[in-house]
């Protein structure tokens, strides 16, 4: 009786621990919002932004609920979804350079989104700053972006299925997706004018600037659907991370969860691409520090993987509409400097 004791109490105090990780995150994800509220080119005091979070006709009230307020929730939703799509997809190949944006399915979805704004007339293109490009049909831009991830993803799984795939030859596939759906994406842009040309070059910038309240509320109806998917599965991912023999003898159907999973995930994927652009390597950064902070148990990996996402991507907003500031950077380009060293330590610690 006592051993049994001992094993529950152990095991609250696990959970415990998890819960004040999960707390801590949110918390620190909280205190940034703040932060990123005030900085920009307009100079608003602590006074004026909790004046205009309750007075819509205050000073700055304007630049908060439009401009600023906005683009924080679409860095929020889009790190997010990052970080989980991440963590599942690091589990369903087990490959810990997974991601969409290492595995050429961001770039699936932007050659979509291009070709529906280019070709099927989804967007209105401009050659001028923060409206180069605008997305007057959301729905088919999105499924344009998702069927062109789903591309990549078919293939993707049709190399993963052969078993003595290494994860080096994973990534060097996701390579050669990148590289075939930029192909794509430049054929496009051979016979698209010059404003045509220079607005989608813009567009593929990575930029959470350019998301208005209409684009937040679509990213958010579309993506709450699949966090609760993958917190319903989670216990069928720490299964997956046991090996394929042993999740199938706990009665879990492999192959489809795993299609299941990259398909929400690219879907997710597709949808941030088609309204932000490609982002990339959040999805690497997110899951692999928490993986090392809190374990495999994706009941814990999947939300603090997602939160850590939005500090992320957040944070590295912050630092692009303060660094050069009153020039606001593309948030890619921060997310780029930050991913690539992490993902070249990634891969030398394999090697090793």
């Amino acid at each position: 009786m006592s051993f049994e004791n001992s094993t529950i109490s152990r095991y609250r105090a696990y959970t415990r621990n998890k819960l004040l990780i999960v707390l801590g995150l949110a918390l620190a994800l909280v205190l940034l919002i703040i932060l990123s509220i005030k900085v920009g080119a307009a100079n608003l005091s602590f006074y004026d932004i909790i004046n205009a979070l309750f007075n819509r006709e205050a000073p700055g009230a304007s630049i908060i609920w439009n401009i600023r307020i906005p683009r924080i929730l679409a860095a929020i939703i889009a790190g997010i979804f990052m970080g989980i799509e991440g963590a599942i997809m690091q589990c369903v190949l087990r490959n810990p350079l997974a991601s969409p944006y290492t595995m050429g399915i961001s770039q699936g979805a932007a050659f979509g989104a291009a070709f529906a704004i280019i070709v099927l007339g989804a967007g209105t293109l401009h050659s001028t700053h923060a409206d180069a490009v605008i997305v007057n049909n959301p729905y088919l831009t999105v499924l344009a972006a998702f069927i062109g991830a789903l591309l990549g993803v078919v293939a993707i799984l049709l190399i993963a299925r052969v078993r003595s795939v290494t994860p080096e030859v994973m990534i060097l596939a996701g390579v050669a997706m990148t590289a075939l759906f930029a192909a794509g994406t430049m054929f496009l842009q051979y016979f698209a004018t010059d404003a045509q040309v220079a607005a989608t070059i813009f567009w593929t910038f990575g930029d959470v600037g350019r998301a208005v309240w209409n684009d937040v509320w679509i990213m958010l109806i579309l993506m709450i659907p699949a966090f609760i998917y993958f917190m319903y599965h989670a216990w069928d991912y720490n299964s997956l991370e046991s090996g394929e023999e042993t999740a199938k003898g706990l009665g879990v159907n492999t192959d489809r969860i795993r299609i299941q999973g990259m398909l929400i995930s690219s879907f997710t994927a597709a949808v941030t691409v088609a309204f932000l652009g490609v982002i990339g390597f959040v999805g690497l950064i997110a899951p692999h520090i928490m993986r090392r902070i809190i374990g495999h148990d994706h009941r814990f990996l999947i939300p603090t993987s997602a939160i850590l996402g939005a500090l992320v991507l957040l944070a590295s907003d912050t630092i692009a509409r303060s660094i050069l500031s009153p020039i606001v950077l593309p948030v890619g380009i921060i997310t780029a400097f930050l991913g690539a060293p992490m993902f070249l330590y990634i891969i030398i610690k394999m090697r090793r």
